[in-house]
């Protein structure tokens, strides 16, 4: 994999989808800092359907601090891990009204900080509300990413630097977005849809199939 293909592979994911955003509904950066807390091992899909409940209710720190872990619990059961992550949340919305002035931070260390929060969802809000070329690597982006042979790498972090990388500038604000559509859609885990691929001349893997 050399420059010039990866070149071409991006503009290929450009012209397919010019203006790429997450599927995760959201209104404002706290909406979305807690809609990708929820969506550890979870579906959008199933985010979005317990969103679109909750935030009509509490869309702000001080408003989800307020119903507390039990109350919270109830707008997210139908989510994986949803004690756990109700219990972050909680947490989360504490430590953004006493030490930001119930803001999201546009900074990484303080988003890491916060419970719940990881290098990936941080990636992900410093990207996706703040415009910051990061790259958050999830499963899809981990799978496209070896399978073709655009970064490749032992782990997350590895991959994820080597993306940063080689990614031509141009592309650095929506590459995530792109990646992640194209494992969820196309590059799938079981059985990839190689046939129907719009990078499949490009791409390094040697299992193609035909659908």
């Amino acid at each position: 994999m050399n420059k010039n293909i990866r070149q071409t592979i991006f503009e290929r994911l450009r012209n397919e989808n010019p203006n790429p955003t997450t599927e995760l509904e959201y209104t404002s950066p706290f909406e979305l800092l807690i809609a990708v807390i929820l969506s550890a091992q979870a579906t959008d899909v199933g985010v979005n359907k317990a969103t679109k409940i909750l935030y009509p209710i509490a869309n702000t720190p001080e408003l989800i601090y307020a119903l507390g872990v039990k109350g919270l619990s109830e707008y997210i059961k139908t989510i994986g891990l949803f004690n756990t992550k109700a219990k972050n949340v909680i947490k989360t919305c504490k430590m953004l009204v006493d030490l930001h002035q119930s803001e999201v931070p546009d900074d990484r260390e303080a988003l890491e900080a916060l419970p719940g929060v990881g290098r990936k969802t941080a990636n992900v809000v410093l990207n996706t509300a703040f415009g910051h070329p990061t790259m958050a690597v999830d499963t899809h982006i981990f799978r496209v990413s070896n399978r073709t042979a655009i970064a490749k790498g032992k782990d997350v972090v590895e991959v994820e630097k080597r993306l940063v990388k080689f990614i031509p500038e141009e592309f650095m604000m929506d590459a995530h977005h792109w990646l992640i559509l194209h494992g969820r859609y196309t590059c799938i885990a079981r059985k990839p849809r190689c046939g129907s691929c719009i990078i499949e001349d490009l791409c390094e893997f040697k299992q193609k199939t035909e659908e």
